[in-house]
């Protein structure tokens, strides 16, 4: 089972996803976690690249071209044997982030970056994706009171994270049946509990 955890940065993703692994963990369910960008060595290469502050002269076309690159080595060095291994992998952020902050955050062609990314991925998809919602600027602020890394996407304009959150929510909409909307602004033991009863639906029907 491939699930996938998406939002805006500062939404508890983190937090959630180890909160979920620990308890599939304790139901005798094996699960990998990655991440996106990176999840391998390469990838934590282009990770580097694509969050320093310092390559602020970073071209929209080279940033969607090194989140894919990134997104294919791990998709086939990690993902792919984990789920062909029965393993449950668990994604901080998937394809969905290209279409969001690329897409409609920075405004590139939505028909282009799925061509991408189904030639960077073969055509995997999530089983599930959990999108933990909170405006924009609660969730910028919560990462900087939190002392989280500040990236190159972090310090763009609110607008660009608005647009991308606009995105995610034309995205559910056309694919409702794969997500679950979770309201991410209440206290942390209510968006668990939420979670695991979205995931044990799931596991009930495979």
């Amino acid at each position: 089972m491939f699930i996938t955890f998406e939002g805006p940065d500062g939404s508890g993703k983190t937090t959630q996803i180890r909160l979920l692994a620990d308890w599939l963990r304790e139901r005798g369910y094996e699960v990998m976690l990655t991440r996106e960008p990176g999840g391998t060595d390469i990838g934590n290469q282009i990770r580097h690249v694509l969050h320093d502050p310092d390559n602020d002269e970073m071209d929209a076309r080279t940033e969607i071209l090194l989140y894919s690159a990134s997104r294919a080595q791990n998709v086939a060095q990690f993902v792919r044997p984990a789920l062909s291994a029965g393993k449950i992998v668990i994604s901080d952020r998937y394809a969905d982030s290209t279409l969001a902050y690329q897409g409609y955050g920075r405004c590139l062609d939505l028909d282009i970056l799925e061509m991408i990314t189904t030639f960077a991925t073969g055509g995997l998809a999530p089983d599930l994706t959990l999108y933990l919602d909170v405006p924009a600027q609660e969730g910028l602020s919560r990462r900087q009171s939190g002392g989280e890394e500040w990236n190159r996407l972090d310090a763009e304009a609110l607008e660009f994270h608005q647009r991308a959150r606009a995105g995610y929510l034309n995205l559910i909409a056309q694919d409702p049946s794969r997500w679950v909307v979770i309201d991410a602004a209440r206290p942390i033991e209510e968006i668990e509990s939420e979670i695991r009863a979205a995931v044990q639906t799931r596991l009930d029907a495979r």
